[in-house]
């Protein structure tokens, strides 16, 4: 899908070499990429952009002065795309903790489009690391848009009456959206806003924005006004000094309070800045440290108990030893693994081998339908064990054959359960699903409660969307262990690395809240906590019932198995949204709970969670809602859900519109492309979009004469006809499929265009 979009922004920088640009022109017309970057992926989104989405060539010209060049026959397929020119660009960002908020607002012109022609949009926004979407406001010419969050169950009434549009993720973090029928010439005013998390490394935060416009999107013309604009508030959380450390932008600082900074910056420019947007900070702390955050609900809130948010940051200077560490690879090697995600996989954990101490013991574990193992017990990992296990990888690492999980997961838990004095780690890397998921995870959990001083930790890493990423995570989250996945197999070995580097590094294990004993009722997210790794700071979030003392204690234990014990002065908090920072940890971890036990209520937690916040769902959806900007509707926009008394239908007859792009959720795994072998990436096979509107045209108008009928009232009132009564229905028949199929190819050659 990222390639193919590649190629469609190359054809339609081509295509926009017919465009007039006048004598008065301050650039020169798009050129693309050099011959050393033409691969699709040098055409890929690196900053949020609009394109013109150009089925016909025909219709391409400047809408101000007309070229009058021959007519260009044919169409294109698939569409091309053509960047259009952004007139104002703004970037808004708020830091909390370790999560960022940003929203974009930007206007671009449909600069390619003859002014009495029109064509669709597609909006691209790359986010930064872990980016989640929010919502989009978008305002056209004639049209009002904007995003609504509704539960899975709603769509299936809203969708009947709905357009189905391209949209979704292009790559992991990289979302897409389609605007329909925008009239040459006119202007998009658009906000988008996402969530992401800040990097961590050596005491440091990171914020890294995309922020990075090519030169083609830079109008043609001189006297045109353009002005960047960066505004960024940080508030650490922690009440402490913040030590600024890098930025990419010249920002001026607005504020500065204990913990708390703001900064601006705003500049008439010629071009668009091709940079990223990046500032790193520092908290004055060279020790581990740590504190609560506690917050009363919103009276808006699903959830009326308080929150609560617990984090740990192992500071800058790491003079704690890390654990001995005991570690068990456990890889997939089935057919679909061949390639990338294989040779991947074994460049990381090369690399991981090469990092481990001497006094650290390892194995290797492959598996398909069968297990394969470099050693029958656990071998230290000396330079010689170390250049053997490489050695063994380069013979067994062969893709084939099937996916069958349990067994080495009980053949690495038995070679782990005599650890002592050290952190065991099962490390699991798959890109199949299986169908006893659920079991393997109550037999996990069975072995993992027993042992020594400490359990082993399963840390889980996913490749492709064919795998269940929610077992995935619940086999981390059930033994205090980590979870990542690598959604394209290009980010498979850079991903895996850091995930090794994280539980390699850690200081202190077996976590716990005193506190939380003495509470009314508490939930926490994850409700084992993970460990605590020099390389990460640890972020709890949860909700209570009961008096919250002013100081806690965590508790736990340090690398040389000395105890670990810390006073948390727990702070009311009023300018943090806890909320929405801890929302999608929230939502991810009650999904695998809600997949592992089958449970109703669980899933509708999540949607009313995820309703609230905005933040993508398994169980909900989101739809852009087109509203004409004489008949806006009363209410402000914004995501919430369809009354369960009401009609969906009806809400929908106040003059909006509901088009649904595809499905945003990762999905439960794919047990029949996991069979299949096939690859992570490998994409099934689409209709064409006319076949998909005749299908379902058929399909709804059988189903409905179908509704009417009884199956035995038919058959008996076919056998009492006679001949010319047959003829006759006969002759009825043909007539209805006649205008069933004038009605299918109006509204496939003019459908959606309101007339034009």
């Amino acid at each position: 899908m990222a390639e193919e979009f590649g190629r469609s922004v190359e054809d339609g920088l081509k295509l926009s070499r017919r465009i007039y640009l006048g004598k008065d022109r301050a650039v020169t017309p798009p050129k693309p990429p050099s011959h050393m970057d033409k691969s699709p992926a040098a055409f890929l989104p690196t900053a949020p952009m609009v394109y013109a989405v150009i089925s016909d060539p025909g219709i391409v010209d400047n809408p101000d002065i007309p070229s009058y060049q021959p007519h260009v026959y044919g169409r294109c397929d698939p569409p091309a795309l053509i960047p259009l020119q952004m007139n104002r660009i703004e970037l808004e960002a708020d830091s909390y903790l370790d999560t960022a908020f940003v929203k974009i607002s930007g206007s671009w012109r449909v600069h390619c489009v003859m002014g009495s022609k029109s064509c669709d949009c597609r909006l691209a926004v790359p986010m930064g690391e872990q980016g989640s979407i929010l919502g989009v406001e978008i305002e056209a010419s004639r049209k009002l848009y904007y995003t609504e969050m509704i539960a899975i169950e709603d769509r299936k009434y809203l969708e009947k009456e709905a357009r189905l549009e391209n949209g979704g993720f292009l790559k992991p973090h990289t979302f897409t959206i389609t605007i329909p029928k925008v009239d040459g010439g006119s202007t998009l005013s658009i906000k988008v806003s996402w969530m992401q998390k800040l990097l961590y490394h050596n005491g440091e935060f990171s914020l890294i924005v995309p922020f990075s416009f090519p030169d083609y999107v830079t109008p043609h013309v001189k006297k045109l006004p353009r002005k960047e604009k960066i505004q960024l508030n940080v508030n650490s959380g922690t009440g402490t000094e913040i030590v600024c450390k890098t930025t990419s932008h010249l920002l001026k600082e607005l504020r500065r309070e204990v913990g708390k900074l703001g900064f601006l910056y705003e500049s008439e420019v010629l071009t668009w800045t091709n940079i990223d947007f990046t500032f790193s900070y520092a908290v004055s702390f060279s020790h581990i440290f740590g504190g609560v955050l506690l917050q009363t609900p919103s009276v808006h809130d699903v959830d009326q108990r308080d929150m609560f948010c617990v984090y740990l940051f192992p500071g800058g200077h790491h003079s704690r030893k890390v654990f001995r560490k005991e570690i068990v690879f456990v890889v997939d090697i089935s057919g679909s693994m061949e390639g990338e995600p294989l040779e991947g996989t074994k460049n990381a954990i090369s690399a991981a081998l090469t990092k481990l101490d001497s006094l650290d013991s390892f194995n290797i574990i492959a598996f398909n339908g069968e297990t394969y193992l470099f050693s029958s017990s656990m071998e230290l990992a000396s330079e010689d064990t170390v250049e053997r296990a490489v050695e063994w990888m380069s013979m067994n690492f062969i893709a084939g054959g099937d996916t069958n999980i349990l067994v080495p997961l009980k053949q690495a838990t038995e070679m782990l359960s005599k650890s002592r004095g050290s952190i065991p780690f099962i490390f699991l890397v798959t890109d199949g699903a299986v169908e006893d998921e659920r079991h393997i995870c109550d037999i996990m959990k069975s072995h993992l409660t027993g042992g020594g001083l400490i359990c082993p930790r399963i840390c889980t890493f996913g490749i492709g969307s064919y795998c269940n990423h929610h077992f995935l995570r619940m086999l981390a989250m059930i033994s205090r262990g980590h979870y990542d996945a690598a959604y394209y197999i290009d980010s498979v070995e850079s991903r895996m690395q850091k995930l090794l580097s994280r539980i390699s590094s850690t200081i202190i294990a077996n976590i716990t809240i005193k506190a939380f004993d003495d509470l009314d009722e508490v939930e926490v997210y994850p409700s084992r906590i993970p460990d605590l790794s020099s390389d990460n700071p640890l972020i709890v979030s949860g909700r209570c019932q009961g008096n919250f003392p002013d100081t806690v204690v965590a508790i736990g234990i340090f690398g040389d198995l000395s105890n670990f014990s810390l006073d948390l002065k727990v702070q009311k908090s009023k300018d943090i949204p806890l909320h929405s920072v801890s929302a999608k940890q929230q939502i991810d971890l009650l999904t695998a709970q809600a997949w592992f036990s089958e449970n109703k209520q669980l899933e509708e937690k999540v949607a009313k969670l995820s309703i609230q916040t905005g933040v993508i769902s398994e169980y909900t959806s989101m739809s852009l809602l087109e509203t004409d900007r004489g008949n806006q509707v009363a209410e402000s926009p914004g995501v919430h859900k369809l009354s369960q008394q009401a009609n969906p239908q009806k809400v929908e007859s106040q003059g909006r519109r509901r088009i649904f792009p595809r499905n945003l959720g990762a999905g439960f795994g794919d047990l029949t492309a996991t069979a299949e072998n096939l690859r992570p990436g490998a994409e099934e096979s689409r209709l064409p979009e006319a076949a998909e509107i005749i299908i379902k045209a058929a399909s709804n108008c059988c189903s409905s004469m179908c509704n009417q009928c009884c199956c035995m009232c038919c058959v008996q009132s076919c056998a009492k006809m006679n001949n010319e009564f047959a003829i006759v229905l006969t002759q009825l028949c043909t007539a209805l499929a006649c205008f069933g199929c004038f009605e299918c190819c109006s509204y496939i050659c003019c459908g959606g265009q309101d007339g034009h």
